[in-house]
This record gives structure tokens, C-alpha cells and sequence, in this order.
């Protein structure tokens, strides 16, 4: 009887219990457990992907609370990110929870189809919502990105980069511009459709300058370094994946690495940031960024693509892109206010660039 699969338990997004796990699953983690020299008392869920099928628990044990972790992804592209976890910790020194090994010394147990994985269990605390928190966060990505220069992945794990897919992501972006237009040129009648249709063209225009800006740029000389040379980025760090403990910042849920230019999660930072204070801040973008520069110094041609990606309508298409999927239920008043805040945010973004793109405070030449 073949091995029964781990799948989504949540596809649809109508559960309402974040800590539930199927029995399946739970009866797979403490077979699992059964790979490692533990004595496992307590386990207590953290957090759930139930949409993609991954999950965390906090478990008690004989030597220690451990964290406990089934990763969603492929196995072989899971296999990247352990190995990363594994690198920094070993090679490097980096703080990231260090990873727990089975009996026969194994990083991780495959089983249901996904890996499955132990490390130590570090007590953290969120930093601060201001400008000094965000400093530190910074500080500490750019501890993660240098020292994750030179990791190779072990065999038989994918090599996800997405170094060489920038024009591609610019490209992408515009050509969805025109799938916007001919959706909410469809349906009318629904309330973000108008609002959205009003400012196609802008971001559209926004989005082509800054590809071809990008085209312009040093961009094709700095890939030329490789993957290994720039190492990896997060893909989804902010204040819940960055956060403080001993010695200081400690970057946690690293499944999503993948090798890259390293300002793609600065500038994901800074412009997530942007969108909470409601405006653009020259203050807070100058400060982060040179906290950053201070543990992972940025030259005049990394400053420049940074700059260039800060000039794409990055929030205006992540609020409306899944619009595609099912238009007569997502375009609606919610939406309608959130793409209005985004054109109010938008006319504070503007000056601040002005301001910003011959600022040489930040980079070494």
C-alpha cells in the first residue's frame, strides 16, 4: 500500500480553526519523531499553511523545546532551502536556527511526500515598528545576504534563481496591465472596476520606464557574477521573519530562498513599509538602507537597480493581479479602497525618488 500523500487542507480558505491538522498528518509527525534521539512531551501547533499543505509545531522534548516542521514545497526545491539553513549555520555562523539531525544524521525525514524537518527552538521577540526597528531588520538582512555568498546546494536539490528573470518580471507585469484593462472593461458594474481602469495607463507607463530603465542600467553586468557569487535572498522577510534574539536580528522560515540580486528583499521591505505609513518617507527609506549598506556594503550600480525596482508599481500590482482568477468576486468595494489608497500613496512616491536617485549617501562607489 503506497505512502498517503500530505495535501492542502484548506483550499478554498473557509477554515476557521488556524491550529487545525488532519489526523493523517499528526499521525505522520510522531512517526517522524520516531527518526530522532528525542523524548517527545508536548507538541502545540504555531502556524499553518493549510492552503499549501506545510505546517510548524513547537514541540517540548527530553532536551529542550524544538521546533518541528513539514515544508510544502517540492522535496527537491525543500532540499535547497535545508541545505541553505544548514550552510549558514555551519559554514557561516549566521543566526539561524540551527537544524536538529536524525538518529542516522540526516537533516530532514521525507515522508507523505514533503520533507519534514527538526531545529532548535530560539526565543524571539518582534522588533519595533518605527524607524528603529526597521533599521535593524535591515541590519540584519544584510548580515543574511553576505554571508549567504557561496552556498552550492546539495545534489539533487533544485536551483531556483530568479538573478536572470528580472526583465521577465517586468515584462510580465506590463503585459498583465492590458489583462486588467480588457477585465475591467468587462464588468463594469463591479466597484473597484472603474477605479482600477482610471489608472491602467499610468502604472502601465510607470512599469515601461522602468524597464527600460532597467535595460539601460549595469543589470547584465552584475548577473554576471552568478548565483553563488550573490547568494540567496528571503523572499518574505519582514518584522515576523526577522526578528530579535541573542546577539541580535535572526531570520526564520527560510523556504522560500532562492538566489538573487540581494536589494529584491531590501526593496520588498522598504516599499511594504511605505504602504503602512500611508506614505512615502524620505527619512525612513534613507535610514534603512544605510543601516543595510553598514553589514552589506551596496555599490553605485546595485543602488541603481534597487532604485530602478523602487520605481515599479510593485503595490499597485500585488493588490489587483489575482483579479484574473475570479473578477466578479474580487473587484469589490474592499478592493475599491485599497487601489484608491495605493493612487494616494503613489503621488507621495514620486518626490522622494526625485530625491533619492542622486543621493550618494548610501553606496560606495
Amino acid at each position: 500500500m503506497s505512502e498517503k500523500l500530505i495535501t492542502p487542507w484548506d483550499v478554498d480558505g473557509t477554515l476557521n480553526d488556524d491550529s487545525y491538522v488532519p489526523s493523517y498528518i499528526e499521525e505522520m509527525a510522531y512517526q517522524v519523531l520516531t527518526h530522532y534521539d528525542l523524548t517527545v512531551r508536548n507538541l502545540e501547533v504555531i502556524a499553518t499553511k493549510a492552503d499549501k499543505g506545510g505546517l510548524i509545531w513547537k514541540i517540548e522534548t527530553n532536551r529542550g523545546p524544538f521546533s518541528l516542521k513539514v515544508l510544502h514545497r517540492r522535496p527537491t526545491r525543500s532540499l535547497f532551502s535545508l541545505g541553505a539553513q544548514a550552510y549558514l549555520v555551519e559554514e557561516k555562523s549566521a543566526r539561524v536556527p540551527p537544524i536538529f539531525k536524525t538518529k542516522t544524521g540526516d537533516d530532514y525525514v521525507e515522508m507523505g511526500g514533503k520533507l519534514w524537518f527538526i531545529a532548535e527552538w530560539i526565543d524571539l521577540t518582534e522588533a519595533s515598528e518605527d524607524l528603529e526597528g526597521a533599521k535593524l531588520l535591515c541590519a540584519g538582512l544584510g548580515d543574511f545576504h553576505r554571508l549567504s555568498k557561496g552556498y552550492e546546494p546539495p545534489y539533487g536539490a533544485e536551483k531556483p534563481s530568479r538573478l536572470y528573470r528580472w526583465p521577465k518580471k517586468y515584462e510580465k507585469m506590463i503585459k498583465k496591465m492590458n489583462w486588467f484593462r480588457d477585465i475591467t472593461t468587462a464588468y463594469p458594474e463591479m466597484p473597484a472596476s472603474s477605479t482600477i481602469l482610471s489608472v491602467l495607463d499610468m502604472f502601465e507607463d510607470q512599469a515601461k520606464k522602468a524597464l527600460s530603465q532597467l535595460e539601460s542600467s549595469n543589470y547584465k553586468k552584475l548577473v554576471k557574477k552568478g548565483n553563488k557569487e550573490w547568494g540567496l535572498v528571503h523572499q518574505d522577510y519582514g518584522w515576523a521573519n526577522g526578528q530579535l534574539g541573542p546577539d541580535g536580528v535572526w531570520l526564520i522560515d527560510l523556504d522560500g530562498v532562492a538566489y538573487d540580486l540581494p536589494i529584491r528583499d531590501l526593496r520588498k521591505l522598504i516599499t511594504n513599509q511605505m504602504e503602512e505609513l500611508g506614505a512615502w518617507d524620505l527619512e525612513w527609506i534613507k535610514g534603512m538602507i544605510e543601516a543595510y549598506h553598514e553589514t552589506n556594503p551596496i555599490d553605485k550600480d546595485l543602488y541603481h537597480i534597487l532604485w530602478i525596482d523602487m520605481c515599479l508599481p510593485n503595490e499597485f500590482y500585488l493588490q489587483v493581479k489575482d483579479m484574473v482568477y475570479d473578477p466578479t468576486v474580487f473587484l469589490d468595494e474592499e478592493v475599491n479602497t485599497i487601489v484608491k489608497n495605493i493612487i494616494e500613496l503613489d503621488q507621495s512616491k514620486w518626490p522622494v525618488l526625485e530625491e533619492l536617485k542622486e543621493w550618494k549617501g548610501a553606496f560606495t562607489e
